[in-house]
């Protein structure tokens, strides 16, 4: 691995600032496994972080993902992305739009579940509100429970609005939490942009601050995001910022974004499901909301 620095967030976990090994899920190039250094400001000491109260901004929009057991999520609000092609990353799932993969739970949340077919091919659900719902700066949340196992991998994130006709990675991307099924201790938060992409990402890993799992309980995954500034949190407890002086090519997130939700099975940086691997994997999401901050 590269050159890691590390610092303790207040009442939070270990922090690893790196350049991530992460093409990102939205992607349309493959990735060469290999970490390199960060490339922004050093900070040893992120004392100086903060995160927003959501208490104090205004919610312009949210999921609460009330409805009956086996609903499909809001069309107004979710677009299901399809099909099989590797997104990229090498990926084995079939993103489907089948209640199998995607449903709410009768019980407030929304469920992406990712199975083994009796075929031996895999399915999942990927969600976007591209078209829908697209937003700019403020504070963007979720309340997730991540699944484990080996292969898998469960994120929540951002592309710009203008995807596909600007590609990726011109049109920018904000990973608010990526979590891999080997490391059930980590959580990553990454930005990409044209000439820090792929491997070349800019952002931060965070460590359970118990030293404990982040697939056993919901946790809250945050970016407050500003024309000056991206900074993640998990639980209200912030661990990373990045602006415009870290990023090695031109900050591309000055425009709206639409989010997403999936898990993917397989892919370079996370690996491929072995004999460890246990499927169904289930991502459950209590909300998504936005605030808006100004």
């Amino acid at each position: 691995m590269g050159h890691r620095s590390t610092a303790t967030p207040r009442s939070g976990g270990t922090v690893r600032r790196t350049v991530t090994t992460t093409v990102g899920l939205g992607a349309a190039f493959a990735l060469t496994a290999t970490a390199l250094t960060w490339t922004g400001s050093d900070v040893t000491d992120n004392s100086e972080l903060t995160s927003t109260d959501a208490s104090q901004a205004a919610l312009v929009w949210s999921d609460e993902f009330d409805g009956a057991a086996g609903d499909a999520p809001d069309p107004a609000n979710w677009n299901h992305e399809t099909g099989d092609h590797g997104w990229g990353n090498q990926e084995l799932q079939n993103y489907t739009t089948s209640r199998d993969n995607s449903a709410l739970d009768g019980e407030g949340n929304l469920v992406i579940t990712a199975r083994q077919e009796a075929d031996g091919g895999y399915t999942s659900a990927r969600l976007t509100t591209q078209n829908n719902v697209e937003h700019a700066y403020g504070r963007i949340e979720a309340r997730i429970k991540v699944p484990t196992s080996q292969g898998v991998w469960p994120a929540f994130w951002m592309l710009g609005s203008d995807f596909p006709d600007t590609p990726w990675p011109d049109s920018g991307e904000i990973d608010i939490m990526e979590h891999i099924g080997s490391e059930p201790g980590t959580v990553h938060g990454t930005v990409h942009g044209p000439g820090y992409s792929g491997g070349g990402g800019v952002g931060a890993s965070y460590d359970h601050p118990d030293g404990g799992a982040f697939p056993d309980d919901f946790h809250v995954y945050a970016v407050d995001w500003t024309p000056e500034s991206i900074t993640w949190s998990v639980d209200d407890v912030p661990f990373n910022t990045v602006t415009p002086a870290d990023v090695s090519g031109d900050w591309v997130f000055d425009q709206e974004f639409f989010m997403i939700l999936n898990v993917a099975v397989g892919g370079e940086w996370p690996g491929y499901p072995d004999e460890t691997t246990q499927l169904p994997q289930e991502m459950v999401v209590d909300y998504v909301r936005v605030y808006d901050t100004e």
